[in-house]
């Protein structure tokens, strides 16, 4: 079940090195797995890029950082969104449905964090090479 190549493995059991995994990515967002209630994407945020300033109402959010340092941002309305706190190595941010959240690379290197979705967020198989990329989505 170890799967170092990490081809989309669906809902089947899959083991892997998620840190690895993530510092290795290079693509803005990348789906490793989706099951029926959880979803994990790896990404990275280029220096001085963003997550962008979003909300999810049917998912709550977990992001890990695993390399670099980012600025966190939350708040209950739009207008409300406030500066949080730094995040950098091995940091968590925790995020309930509803909330708006933005998450920018503050730091001197490619932000590198994953991110587990539940339930599931993004189509199976997603790829977005850049920020751009992610925004052309229609979901």
């Amino acid at each position: 079940m170890e799967n170092q190549n990490l081809i989309n493995s669906g809902d089947k059991p899959l083991l892997f090195n998620i840190e690895n995994a993530t510092r290795s990515n290079n693509f803005y967002r990348r789906e490793i797995w989706t099951g029926e209630h959880l979803q994990l994407t790896v990404m990275s945020i280029p220096v001085g890029g963003e997550v962008g300033l979003e909300q999810h109402n049917d998912n709550d959010q977990f992001l890990r950082v695993e390399y670099g340092v980012g600025a966190v941002y939350m708040g209950d309305t739009k207008q409300g969104v406030r500066f949080v706190g730094n995040a950098n190595s091995d940091y968590a941010i925790l995020i309930p449905a509803g909330t708006w959240h933005n998450v920018i690379n503050d730091g001197n290197v490619p932000l590198k964090l994953y991110s587990l979705y539940a339930p599931p967020h993004h189509p199976k198989g997603t790829i977005h090479k850049t920020k751009f990329e992610s925004d052309l989505a229609d979901y």
